[in-house]
């Protein structure tokens, strides 16, 4: 849902995008881009596909309920070392909600409403920002709103740090296409490096 629409909305700016599967076929062909077989979870893999690029954008996440969620800690570590091989300075990463706080020292995953269905992705999520946090490279990791689906690009939204932004309903919630708008404009722009932050309406 989320890398679709990052990849749209660079082609949208013009930009010259590789995009990197594991499987090619399922990636369409269009102006300007360039489609390479990759394993995120191979550090050579990463930095031979990265190599002469200007920023690496990882919108990779678990699966919900397949057992391997923590595959992405893993996959994490493999894109910070693969990054740093090729020589490209900085890494964008598609985060979660879960790790963002609700109140001083409460994260949303700890709340006892927090779905139970996507603990584990959420928990994956936090551990893998803490490999980030450690990393010798200009890392972002942005997390969205609590709720993001596919919805309307209207170019609007609302930037914060590390607390859930909410709405004057109470509504944390996010478009995936206004999500790729920030995390582009953050690539373009770069004001939250070596940080994560978060997006919401």
């Amino acid at each position: 849902m989320i890398g679709q629409r990052v990849l749209q909305e660079a082609l949208t700016r013009g930009h010259q995008v590789t995009a990197i599967a594991r499987d090619p076929a399922r990636v369409q062909q269009q102006e300007n881009l360039r489609i390479a077989q990759g394993d995120a979870f191979s550090p050579e893999s990463v930095a031979a596909a990265a190599a002469g690029h200007d920023v690496v954008i990882s919108a990779i996440g678990p699966k919900l309920g397949n057992g391997q969620e923590r595959a992405l800690v893993e996959a994490t570590r493999a894109l910070v070392e693969g990054v740093k091989q090729s020589g490209v300075s900085r890494l964008l990463v598609v985060g979660g909600a879960g790790s963002l706080e609700v109140a001083p020292g409460v994260q949303l995953v700890d709340t006892p409403e927090f779905p139970e269905f996507i603990r584990e992705v959420a928990l994956a999520h936090r551990d893998a920002l803490a490999v980030l946090r450690a990393a010798d490279l200009e890392w972002t990791s942005l997390s969205p709103a609590a709720m993001i689906a596919p919805g309307e690009r209207t170019g609007q939204y609302r930037t914060g740090l590390d607390q859930l932004l909410v709405d004057d309903q109470g509504e944390s919630r996010i478009s995936a296409e206004d999500y790729a708008i920030a995390l582009l404009d953050e690539a373009e722009n770069p004001r939250h490096v070596r940080r994560r932050f978060t997006v919401a309406y």
